[in-house]
């Protein structure tokens, strides 16, 4: 539970106009932050919330993360799904607080805290992934957020052996092959459940597709998420000249018995 003052251990981000989110833990003694340098927040321990520290010569508010600045601040193994992907993955698959979502496969974490987030502490996540380097990279960003207690991490391959449960309300999938994994996916999902899947090419979204529709799931859509910001002044607004656009296909079904 989160309190007006900082606890030892807690994550706290070094907020400052101008300048991306910095996240660093509350413990006593030097640490470093990025590539920049080294700060030592032990004397904000008992402060506050959203008081000022000074690093590098600067004012910083001490703030408690944001689920952007975890995911901003991730480490990185395997490629992440962004946030604009994540979180319309979340809607597309009705992840709720206090659901049961399973996911495979774990990778650097990113969509695991998202959907830890979005279950709440009274929710669940099944993350599934074959191979140990990932689940230890993944365990690791999520213990970070501290959302340990959300998630269970198993060292498992869904293509050859399911999720190993049942009656769970949402299957996110982000496997180079989801359409091999969707009966399995089926078999783990309670009656009204969704099936939702993350893949880079369109080969893969036809497959996968196919897969949903021969499964037998309803309602079956797929979609791309492309954003673009906007620059904002005074008579002169107008979209960005860059944004982000593809980074992959989004796939989704209802388990219908």
């Amino acid at each position: 539970m989160t309190t007006d003052h900082w606890s030892e251990g807690d994550l706290a981000t070094l907020l400052r106009s101008g300048r991306p989110a910095a996240v660093a833990r509350l413990v006593a003694g030097p640490q470093r932050l990025g590539e920049e340098g080294v700060i030592d927040l032990g004397g904000q321990v008992g402060q506050p919330v959203g008081g000022e520290v000074r690093w590098l010569g600067e004012a910083y508010r001490l703030v408690r993360p944001s689920l952007a600045d975890l995911l901003s601040t991730l480490k990185r193994g395997a490629q992440i799904i962004t946030s604009k992907d994540a979180s319309q993955l979340v809607h597309l698959a009705s992840v709720r607080p206090g659901g049961s979502v399973g996911e495979a496969g774990s990778g650097s974490g990113a969509l695991t805290i998202v959907l830890a987030y979005a279950v709440g502490p009274s929710g669940r996540v099944l993350s599934c992934d074959r191979r140990r380097d990932f689940l230890e990279a993944a365990r690791a960003n999520v213990a970070r957020a501290h959302l340990e207690d959300r998630v269970e991490f198993r060292e498992r391959d869904v293509a050859a052996h399911g999720f190993g449960a049942t009656g769970l309300e949402s299957v996110l999938l982000d496997l180079p092959e989801p359409w091999g994994v969707l009966g399995w996916a089926k078999a783990a999902l309670a009656s009204g459940g969704y099936a939702a899947t993350y893949t880079p090419t369109y080969n893969q979204l036809e497959r996968t597709v196919n897969a949903l529709r021969d499964e037998g799931f309803a309602d079956v859509r797929a979609l791309e998420v492309i954003e673009r910001g906007l620059h904002v002044g005074e008579g002169g607004t107008r979209p960005e000249f860059e944004m982000l656009g593809h980074t992959g296909f989004l796939a989704v079904g209802r388990k219908v018995d």
